[in-house]
């Protein structure tokens, strides 16, 4: 071999040998670096002319395993999406509390009945009953404060969306880039493993946001997509674009995330793309779990309140109060009244003697004052209301306006009370008279908080023509297929409004189908096929003539209505202003009860039993979230909807620890492939150094022999 062979053999090995060591280090000193996976020299015999002339670099390369790199990418979006919703859920939970926990809502439902109890027991000590109206309106606080806290949620929820998308905006911009450079780098012959290691971080970090796949080009380049294919980053970068909505209120219409493909085309829609990830675990937190626990608070504190107006309407104070005002029905006077059964007004003076007696039954449409002879009441809301006052005479008058029924006594020094006939008591939607017309509620609320209107479907259905409903259908993945609106016109009734939501053209016909049973509550059941999709009601313009109600609150269609009911609900403020008013006592009347005779008693606790009852007392639930229609009482359903919200963050939490334990597991399979052993990094850089200096003492040798010859010369 000639001298000029030794010296370009010896360089080589130098240069290979630094480049050995210059991998190595660098392995050592990203260790700990997220992200980062080691490198090596690539080296290979350089021959020329069939003669051994050295060592060459051809190149530095990633230690991957791309297999477990997809694996890894996969796992860390579920772990991102299960996180996500367990983080929310927990803190969540965390406001509801538990059942003995003493602040929570459920302690101060069972306080409050606690409190009617003690009321009852010596219905004369105004502190018991101030105590049962202070501890009756604290549940209702709770409640929407609760339901606030929801609403805050989704708030958060849809502002960490916004917030997502643009990360994932500058992710895939930041890949766009780094495939320009790799591309450069590798058609030069220069090291890459710099910018594939960012290439990786960003991947990792991109799929923590939602479930993605890479595939490498030969070039170096990745190509970035949805895991079922929706193209994120090829030649150029494409765009996602979301609009936050800037409120958590239930009845938002939410936008949609939208991608701008890289190669031209539409937007596309993405929600229905994204299977997991934050993105994923956000959206189902804002449409599903907390839009879920919305309705189920709402149905507890609305079947709280009805249960207490049940047996508050039934009841009455003493004395009894001047004037029963009722509330809101939605009901215009034109209305069927729709009353079967019987049931009695009185009118009594402040110690309790009867001076007027109004039996009113709806079977026979009669009413009669003092047990006089019957007189017709009519079929509507304006005839029977005109046939009660005309009974009431000039000790009492009845009217009805803008939905609200008022009955009330001409004397200060009276008042008025009302009882359910025992055998036959009157019902309308499965509610006596006075309580379907809230006569004398204890809880007052501005919005319907029930849908059983009595209603049928052959009345006049009373909205303003050209107003409407808006409908959103969504698949259970959250993709929006299309958009329904509903007009009204006038003239037609109810029965011309369902026809008009079941049609299969411009209705909900081909998703569902719309009734009206006979409590006038309006349902629908979805048809076959479309059971997983969501119908929501997403505006509505609606408003009947007389009382202003909307179609929505009259019949608890979408979840603005239904949810929001639980921020709706106060103990009446007369009732908390003169806790005097509270009705713990009852008529005692019958078919020979004259006037002058006591049917109103101090001592009565007859109404604060009634009261008391209201806990225990079985009723039926609406269905509500994830809780199917239920027929319980109110403390099984109080326990039941401590028990959803619990086991729902449990279930996320137990979900978020086997998606976690399943991200760490392929992170060290991929590890153990890219990850950085000190001890063989370190004999490595020994096996480096020895080459290195062995390819110095072969140049040492080459000049000493240089020398040698030169100096025989």
């Amino acid at each position: 071999m000639s001298l000029s062979g030794i010296l370009g053999n010896a360089l080589s090995g130098l240069a290979a040998s630094q480049a050995g060591l210059r991998a190595a280090s660098n392995n050592v000193a990203n260790v700990n670096t997220p992200g980062y996976a080691r490198t090596e020299a690539n080296l290979q015999s350089r021959n020329v002319g069939g003669v051994a002339m050295g060592v060459e670099v051809v190149g530095i390369t990633r230690i991957v395993d791309r297999h477990l790199q997809s694996a890894s990418l996969r796992s860390i979006s579920e772990a991102g999406s299960a996180e996500v919703r367990a983080g929310a859920l927990d803190r969540l939970q965390a406001q509801f509390g538990n059942l003995d926990d003493s602040g929570s809502i459920f302690s101060r439902l069972n306080k409050a009945f606690t409190s009617l109890s003690q009321a009852s027991v010596d219905p004369s000590l105004s502190v018991s009953r101030l105590s049962a109206a202070a501890d009756l309106q604290s549940f209702f606080d709770e409640s929407a404060r609760l339901s606030t806290e929801v609403r805050n949620q989704r708030l958060e929820a849809d502002a960490k969306i916004n917030g997502t998308v643009t990360r994932a905006n500058e992710i895939i911009n930041e890949l766009y880039e780094l495939n320009a450079n790799v591309q450069s780098l590798s058609s030069s012959g220069g090291d890459v493993s710099g910018a594939e290691n960012r290439q990786s971080e960003l991947l990792d970090e991109l799929s923590t946001y939602m479930d993605i796949r890479a595939d490498y080009q030969g070039d170096g380049r990745v190509v970035v997509r949805t895991t079922d294919g929706v193209l994120l980053l090829d030649n150029y970068p494409a765009e996602l674009t979301y609009k936050p909505s800037g409120t958590g209120a239930y009845g938002v219409k939410y936008g949609q995330i939208y991608v701008q493909p890289p190669n031209g085309g539409s937007p596309q829609q993405l929600d229905s793309h994204i299977q997991s990830g934050e993105l994923r675990g956000l959206l189902d937190l804002r449409d599903g779990d907390l839009a879920e626990v919305a309705e189920e608070l709402a149905e507890l504190t609305a079947g709280a309140a009805d249960a207490l107006n049940e047996a508050h309407n039934n009841s009455t104070s003493y004395p009894a109060p001047q004037t029963l005002e009722g509330r809101n029905t939605g009901l215009e006077g034109t209305d069927l009244h729709n009353f079967t059964g019987a049931t009695t007004l009185a009118v009594t003076d402040n110690t309790g003697a009867l001076v007027r007696r109004v039996d009113i039954d709806f079977d026979a449409g009669t009413l009669s004052v003092d047990g006089g002879a019957p007189a017709a009441i009519g079929t509507t809301v304006n005839s029977l209301t005109t046939a009660i006052n005309t009974a009431l005479g000039g000790v009492g008058t009845a009217s009805f306006a803008n939905g609200q029924m008022t009955i009330s006594a001409n004397a200060a020094t009276n008042g008025i009370a009302t009882l359910q006939d025992e055998t036959n008591p009157s019902d309308r939607g499965g509610r006596g008279f006075a309580h379907f017309f809230g006569l004398n509620d204890l809880v007052r609320s501005t919005r319907p908080g029930f849908f059983e209107t009595g209603l049928t479907g052959a009345e006049q259905h009373g909205f303003t023509a050209g107003t409407g409903l808006e409908f959103t259908i969504k698949t259970l993945d959250g993709n929006s297929v299309g958009t329904v609106n509903v007009n009204m016109v006038a003239g037609e009734s109810f029965n011309d409004v369902i026809t008009a939501l079941n049609d299969t053209t411009t209705g909900l016909g081909r998703y569902a189908t719309f009734s009206l049973d006979g409590n006038g509550k309006l349902s629908y059941t979805a048809n076959p096929g479309y059971e997983s999709f969501d119908l929501n009601l997403t505006g509505d313009s609606t408003s009947r003539a007389g009382s202003g109600v909307a179609f929505s609150h009259l019949f608890g269609v979408g979840l603005e209505a239904r949810a929001s009911r639980s921020e709706s609900f106060d103990v009446d403020p007369d009732i908390r202003s003169d806790s005097s008013r509270l009705a713990l006592a009852q008529l005692d009347i019958s078919a020979t009860t004259a006037v002058g005779d006591v049917v109103v008693t101090a001592g009565d606790n007859r109404g604060g039993s009634a009261l008391q009852s209201a806990l225990d007392n079985s009723r039926t639930f609406d269905a509500a979230g994830s809780i199917s229609v239920t027929s319980a009482s109110l403390g099984d359903y109080m326990a039941r909807l401590a028990g959803t919200v619990g086991s729902r963050a449990a279930r996320a939490e137990s979900e978020a620890g086997s998606a976690v334990v399943l991200r760490e597991t392929a992170a060290q399979k991929r590890l153990d492939v890219e990850g950085v052993n000190l001890d063989e990094e370190l004999a490595s850089m020994t096996m480096f150094q020895t080459s290195y200096n062995a390819s110095a003492r072969m140049m040492q040798a080459a000049k000493e022999m240089t020398e040698t010859l030169l100096n025989i010369v």
